[in-house]
């Protein structure tokens, strides 16, 4: 880019810098009013329509943007989820011909009664206590400022609206549905609210930045009766002892001690009384890994493990498997991201930090397109984390969201117009 290229992205960058900090009153109010509204799921028709209603006073041209295939239905059923058919994710699209960027904010809510005292909580058995609301209203805030600088965008912007991201496939069901075409999107930006970082601050980790969770149920098919007749049976709970154990072992004696990988059992559902061997017995397992390689062999031995164990004592064994993947940071983007991001923070404010522990499925668009994921500090490290139900954050902050969002967006399309 010419001299007077990067003079001009600059001006523009600092305008929006400015026009974000003017807005702050604006984010808070949308920030609140989504927080005394929350919804769970893939279903949440109320955030939807709040976003929808935005972007058209906005005039920005959106679509509804979601498709739950049979098969994620079956699956969720299978690890005790309710039917899940509907996903009301909503897609806004700003700009010209060229290059496309993506940003995304998810806006679904946790299963959680809120505790805190303040006067915009909510009152309902689900809260925002992982800050999707304010993912939401700094991405419509910066919608409204990229609209009003439309013309000088040198392509196209795309807002992802998610829901379903607590569930890890919100993002899954619009990419199925077409999210990354029409324009078809080059990049992705998504940016992660933490009460537990220092206000202002911002993170990322390179490459790998979340654990992959690979969440499965083996439904194990025996033969039920008496337990004084014993050969009579084909007995599910020992199967599912050996399928246990099995498993754990495989981690231990087929997966590098230095990949970081967990296989953890948290339900165990099988027969009702001491003296009647059931028919059936379910287990349900989580695989949590920041080791590609490592998650792979685990994925494809898993389903070989559990039907060998079960033939060998005349059981049958079925395996329902859901997976999200790791989040990654694409290093090259990430060359484009970062003075963006400096530009907004101020200096000292950015920094590399450790994959997080947690899944975030904005993994599955890092997986289809180059993508950046950031956190912004909205707290600090004494503060309730999130999932937690005295979750708060810092408001001050929400501005920044705001023109991260922004100067992303034109920063990495001047890059990239030609």
């Amino acid at each position: 880019m010419s001299a007077d290229g990067i003079s001009k992205v600059h001006r523009l960058a600092q305008q929006l810098l400015d026009e974000a900090r003017s807005l702050q009153e604006n984010i808070l109010a949308d920030r609140r009013c989504l927080h005394q509204q929350p919804e769970v799921g893939m279903n949440i028709p109320e955030t939807a329509s709040y976003v929808e209603q935005r972007l058209d006073e906005l005039e920005i041209p959106w679509t509804p943007c979601g498709k739950v295939a049979p098969e994620l239905t079956q699956v969720y059923e299978a690890l005790g989820y309710p039917n899940i058919t509907t996903s009301t994710g909503v897609v806004g699209t700003i700009g010209n011909v060229g290059p496309c960027i993506l940003l995304r904010a998810d806006m679904d809510a946790l299963p959680i009664v809120e505790e805190n005292d303040l006067p915009f909580c909510s009152d309902r058995t689900c809260s925002h206590m992982c800050g999707h609301d304010a993912h939401t209203a700094m991405l419509l805030a910066a919608a409204k400022i990229l609209k009003q600088h439309e013309n000088e965008l040198q392509g196209t912007v795309k807002l992802m609206f998610q829901p379903g991201e607590e569930l890890g496939a919100g993002s899954r069901t619009m990419i199925e549905d077409g999210l990354l075409e029409n324009p078809h999107v080059d990049a992705a930006f998504g940016l992660h609210i933490m009460a537990t970082e220092p206000v202002g601050q911002i993170s990322y980790a390179p490459g790998v930045s979340s654990t992959s969770l690979d969440t499965f149920t083996v439904t194990i098919q025996g033969h039920g009766g008496h337990t004084s007749a014993p050969q009579q049976c084909v007995d599910p709970l020992m199967v599912a002892n050996q399928i246990y154990q099995a498993l754990n072992l495989l981690m231990t004696r087929e997966v590098d001690p230095a990949a970081a990988i967990t296989l953890s059992c948290g339900a165990l559902q099988a027969g009702t009384v001491p003296n009647i061997l059931p028919d059936t017995a379910d287990l349900k397992f989580g695989i949590r890994s920041l080791n590609v390689a490592a998650r792979e062999h685990v994925l494809k031995r898993i389903p070989e493990l559990v039907d060998a164990y079960a033939h060998a004592w005349r059981a049958s064994a079925k395996v329902a498997m859901f997976n999200c993947p790791s989040v990654i940071t694409d290093p090259m983007l990430a060359a484009n991201v970062l003075p963006a991001l400096e530009f907004v923070a101020g200096p000292g404010k950015v920094h590399e930090t450790a994959p997080m522990a947690a899944t975030e499925d904005f993994s599955y668009v890092s997986k289809a397109v180059p993508s950046f994921f950031a956190i912004l500090g909205a707290g600090g490290p004494d503060w309730a984390p999130h999932h937690n139900p005295h979750m708060k954050i810092d408001e001050s902050v929400l501005w920044m969201g705001a023109a991260l969002h922004a100067v992303v967006a034109v920063s990495w399309l001047a890059c990239h117009s030609n």
